[in-house]
């Protein structure tokens, strides 16, 4: 081979470098521009749109109307025999869906004795979410109290909970948490609780379990003022479950009601948009129901309320696109 001179070596080999940096600026450039593909499922709960569905009726209705996920009950599942709870499994993985998450049984708001109760009765319980593959358990805390002051009953939920999380930790479950965000709610009682995602943070952090996050919903989210920056603050590993909804556009926001909300999309009220696209960027994979607390939903006969439930659900996740 011919030896080149050095200076037309280093034009050449600068000429290169510069290539492949160019290259690399749009390849990132382009991936920047690539919408990032949802991870989440779109859940049917039925007992959130009123609609009786035992948990094999529930992988069937899902199944028909396009659904993702479904909702187990742990209770149902726990008086299942190890045939049924195998039937049962061979028919979720058929219909090509997933468990989404189910309710705490504990009753962590009340009195020692309940907590009690329901804290003995939770390993049962647990044990058979581990036996069917659930790992999502979710719940909501009360913004407001009659007698405790904030820090009195910041520190009960701190220590119940904690409690709640070792258990369901001992059998693979993760517990998400729901802070409630209206201001007719946490203004309700004489005591205002935690009704914001910073609150809800510090009583996680408190707790102080890698199995405790977030239940998030976008009608709380909207009422405590939080926006898609609020959620960008957080990881997928945050997130345990989610919920879907629209608020009220003749009601003025500071006297909406918690139980009277609307299926998503329904008015625009709420940035669904900017919502759902902060659980894609930060790669939340979990499932997401309607929880519309919608009366004429509840009237309507079930196959009514399902078709109209999805295609809600539908047209909220197209503003993806």
């Amino acid at each position: 081979m011919t030896a080149l001179p050095r200076r037309t070596f280093l034009k050449r080999a600068a000429a290169g470098s510069l290539a492949v940096a160019g290259f690399r600026a749009l390849t990132r450039s382009a991936a920047a521009e690539q919408p990032q593909q949802r991870k989440f499922t779109m859940d049917l709960n039925c007992g959130m749109i009123g609609v009786r569905a035992g948990l094999r009726e529930s992988i069937l209705l899902a199944q028909r109307h396009g659904f993702e996920s479904v909702a187990p009950s742990l209770d149902a599942l726990a008086k299942l025999s190890d045939g049924e709870l195998q039937g049962l499994l061979a028919d979720l993985k058929a219909s090509k869906l997933v468990w989404g998450a189910s309710g705490l049984s504990v009753d962590f708001r009340g009195d020692e004795a309940k907590f009690a109760a329901g804290l003995k009765a939770l390993p049962t319980l647990a044990k058979a979410a581990e036996r069917a593959g659930v790992v999502r358990i979710n719940t909501w805390l009360t913004p407001c109290h009659a007698s405790l002051t904030y820090l009195a009953n910041f520190r009960q939920h701190a220590q119940r909970l904690r409690e709640v999380a070792k258990v369901l930790a001992d059998h693979g479950q993760r517990l998400g948490l729901e802070y409630v965000g209206p201001k007719t709610s946490w203004t309700a009682g004489r005591y205002p609780f935690l009704h914001t995602m910073a609150e809800m943070k510090d009583l996680i952090g408190e707790i102080g379990l890698t199995n405790v996050g977030f239940l998030l919903d976008s009608w709380h989210w909207h009422h405590a003022g939080e926006t898609q920056a609020d959620l960008l603050t957080l990881r997928s590993q945050d997130v345990v479950a989610c919920h879907l909804n629209d608020a009220p556009a003749d009601t003025p926001k500071d006297q909406q009601k918690d139980g009277s909300r609307e299926l998503p999309c329904a008015t625009g009220v709420i940035d669904l948009k900017a919502f759902l696209s902060g659980l894609v960027q930060i790669g939340y994979d979990g499932p997401i129901c309607a929880e519309p607390f919608y009366k004429p939903l509840r009237e309507m006969p079930a196959e009514q309320a399902l078709t109209t439930t999805a295609a809600a659900m539908k047209k909220a996740i197209a503003l993806l696109e």
